[in-house]
């Protein structure tokens, strides 16, 4: 459990908290995570075991461009589901939406550690990431549960697509960034099918073509800023 959820969970004990307060709470995990302070994760790194290969420069940089937009992802997963959890009707859908958030958050504190180890850096353009992604969550959560989890759903099933074409980009030698990748795309396909099993609708074809061609911009521009 990261710090956002003891928080949450602290002042639900003290009384009950209002969206208010909920959205609050995420800005203030906004600021935190968009200068580039990624709290600690709960589960070990999957790469810690594994030999960390030096890498030619021209590699390095793909592979660190690679990694920025798998943290730039995570941002927007941590923006997507705080915003959902702040909105959401139904306290069960809440509690799928801070349990898939913490998870991420183990995510994003791997790939933030593998761009550290390949000395790069996070993307700049991530408190636009965030801004936009809370956004969309909580409009979707405003929409209802059902969309909400139509929202969750869709987006795993595209960001498990999108890693295992990251993956199958990785030179064979980077055994550190491909563990954290099969990590990752496991738990994705698992919070596809949490968000399904709590009545998740399928979204229109419109809204997943949307969704797709967004984060196309996002890959894009994360990959070199």
């Amino acid at each position: 459990m990261n710090e956002v959820s003891v928080a949450i969970k602290h002042m639900n004990e003290l009384r009950d908290i209002t969206p208010l307060d909920r959205i609050l709470i995420r800005i203030d995990e906004a600021l935190r995570l968009s200068a580039g302070t990624a709290p600690s994760a709960s589960r070990p790194n999957p790469a810690a075991d594994l030999p960390d290969l030096e890498l030619e420069v021209a590699t390095r940089q793909h592979v660190a461009g690679l990694m920025r937009v798998n943290h730039a992802g995570e941002i927007c997963a941590q923006a997507l589901y705080a915003g959902q959890a702040a909105t959401a009707r139904d306290p069960a859908v809440r509690e799928s939406m801070q349990q898939a958030a913490d998870e991420e958050i183990d995510h994003l504190s791997w790939c933030e550690s593998r761009l550290d180890e390949l000395s790069s850096r996070p993307s700049v353009l991530n408190p636009l990431w965030y801004a936009g992604s809370f956004a969309i969550g909580a409009l979707a959560g405003l929409a209802g549960d059902k969309w909400s989890l139509g929202f969750m759903r869709e987006t795993e099933i595209q960001v498990e697509a999108h890693l295992q074409q990251h993956i199958e980009r990785l030179p064979a030698e980077d055994a550190r960034s491909q563990a954290i990748l099969d990590q990752m795309k496991t738990d994705e396909a698992e919070h596809a099918r949490m968000a399904e099993e709590a009545g998740a609708i399928e979204l229109p074809r419109p809204i997943r073509s949307a969704m797709a061609f967004t984060a196309g911009i996002m890959k894009a521009l994360a990959y070199r800023i």
